[in-house]
């Protein structure tokens, strides 16, 4: 197929963001924006930084009533988790957090590491799973499977399917495509949200896809195409349209001002025991 006649044929882009940019993070997607359109796929940062220029990573902090999916394309990274899980999580691995009803991580670079690059990715979570145990699952590269040039992060994609049980129907893929190399993603039925985030290089999908850029497709259950110009890397996010509200917090997205509330209380809980044992400041 000619990348004119996938021009023709494409799912129509309604709407482009290069985000905002805070230092060597940029967010792409939040609950109060993008997300409320995308959801469940909430929020969404892009972060490349070189440990050289003094970034320490990311302290200790709390979540509730979401889980986080943090796709680490380069730099291994120290994480700790108050689940009791701890240890090294290598370039090309994968951070599952659901924060449930509270939890707190961080994360930092491994030492030798010069620089540390991914996405972070939050997904709402249904009203089942908001103020469940925190549960967290760390991949390492050769956990996440692959269907030709996509790595499945999260649902299932051909005959590749995540280990991480996701919390609704989702897909969460990371592509790369040679320069001049067509892909079409079919999504599941029912899969009507879709969008896409470019790490490097550039797509056409319809229209221009840059470094740094997501665009959000019209709802439908249509495929989507993409052809490469320059070798290129991106995330896709499918799913099925989360039905409830967005009820923010600091760290916290819930489907009501209530199972807020409890997710902020368990928070408040931990970040007390986290203080007296001197592990918060």
């Amino acid at each position: 197929m000619t990348a004119a006649a996938v021009a023709t044929e494409a799912r129509a882009i309604v709407y482009r963001t290069r985000g905002a940019q805070h230092g060597p993070i940029t967010r792409l997607m939040s609950p109060g924006d993008l997300g409320e359109f995308l959801k469940p796929f909430v929020f969404l940062d892009l972060f490349g930084f070189d440990v050289g220029g003094g970034h320490k990573g990311f302290g200790m902090h709390p979540h509730s009533g979401i889980a986080t999916l943090t796709w680490l394309i380069e730099g291994d990274t120290l994480y700790e988790d108050t689940t009791g899980e701890q240890g090294v999580l290598r370039g090309g691995g994968v951070e599952w957090m659901r924060a449930g009803n509270g939890v707190w991580h961080t994360g930092a670079p491994a030492p030798d590491v010069k620089r540390v690059r991914g996405f972070q990715l939050w997904v709402a979570l249904p009203a089942s799973e908001e103020n469940a145990p925190a549960q967290s699952i760390y991949l390492a590269p050769s956990q996440v499977p692959r269907e030709g040039p996509a790595r499945v992060l999260l649902g299932r994609y051909g005959a590749a399917q995540s280990a991480i049980p996701a919390p609704a129907p989702m897909n969460y893929l990371a592509v790369e495509l040679k320069d001049g190399e067509h892909w079409r993603y079919t999504p599941p039925v029912g899969h009507t949200v879709g969008w896409v985030a470019v790490n490097a290089g550039r797509l056409d999908a319809g229209g221009p896809v840059d470094t740094g850029e997501l665009a959000v497709f019209e709802e439908s259950g249509e495929a989507i195409d993409f052809v490469a110009s320059g070798d290129t890397s991106f995330v896709l996010g499918s799913a099925v349209k989360h039905p409830h509200e967005l009820v923010m917090g600091h760290y916290s997205v819930h489907t009501s001002r209530a199972t807020l509330d409890q997710g902020e209380a368990e928070i408040r809980r931990i970040g007390a025991t986290l203080r007296q044992e001197g592990r918060l400041g």
